[in-house]
């Protein structure tokens, strides 16, 4: 038995297809609003050297009163969003957008 070798793989057996783990959700930096999210921009030093960086929305936690609910909501929305539904009412902007308040 010198220099020969023979591997030896025994079958497998048989399984479930893989299923991935779930994974956790995460708050995105998105506004759920107006669906704004990062910017990708140069930062410029002195000498003109570019260098990749992320501008983020400005998002904020908000507790806002639901006329429609009777409640308060807690939500997280961009200034813009903020300034949006001072305008056009928070139902109006909430059903442009798709989201149910009846959730939050």
């Amino acid at each position: 038995m010198g220099g020969i070798r023979i591997s030896y793989n025994p079958p497998k057996p048989l399984t479930a297809p893989f299923t991935p783990a779930i994974q956790p959700l995460v708050a995105r930096r998105i506004c759920p609003f107006t669906g704004k999210k990062a910017n990708r921009a140069n930062k410029v030093s002195f000498s003109n050297h570019k260098t990749k960086k992320l501008q983020f929305v400005n998002l904020q936690y908000k507790r806002v009163w639901w006329e429609a609910g009777k409640r308060y909501v807690k939500l997280r929305l961009s200034t813009k969003a903020l300034k949006t539904k001072q305008k056009n009412g928070l139902d109006a902007v909430a059903k442009k957008a798709g989201i149910d308040l009846r959730k939050e």
